[in-house]
């Protein structure tokens, strides 16, 4: 029998302007101003993971040759406001589980 608790992450494999590949987890999406856009997180691949910096990317969907594809945002002011939009959320979600900030060294 499964556990209730299992967590099964979704998985994107993003390719960066070189064609190095590397794997990202979704940690939330959202539609703001009628565009979708993404905030992911490195996956975990190895146990190194925890010593590494976690960064947050965050990205916009756009259609390309008739295809979806996952791209960076390149207008500041754009950037700005969705990438407040997250960090919100992900403060409100904290807050939500009495999440110590302080705690963190």
């Amino acid at each position: 029998m499964s556990e209730m608790n299992e967590y099964t992450p979704e998985l994107f494999e993003l390719i960066d302007a070189d064609g190095n590949k590397k794997n990202f987890e979704l940690i939330d999406c959202a539609e703001i101003h009628d565009e979708q856009y993404y905030a992911m997180i490195p996956a975990i691949e190895d146990e190194d993971f925890l010593n590494s910096d976690c960064e947050l990317v965050i990205l916009k969907s756009i259609i390309e040759n008739g295809e979806e594809i996952l791209a960076s945002i390149d207008d500041d002011l754009e950037f700005e406001e969705v990438s407040s939009f997250f960090f919100s959320r992900m403060e409100e979600t904290m807050e939500m589980y009495d999440y110590d900030y302080d705690d963190v060294e």
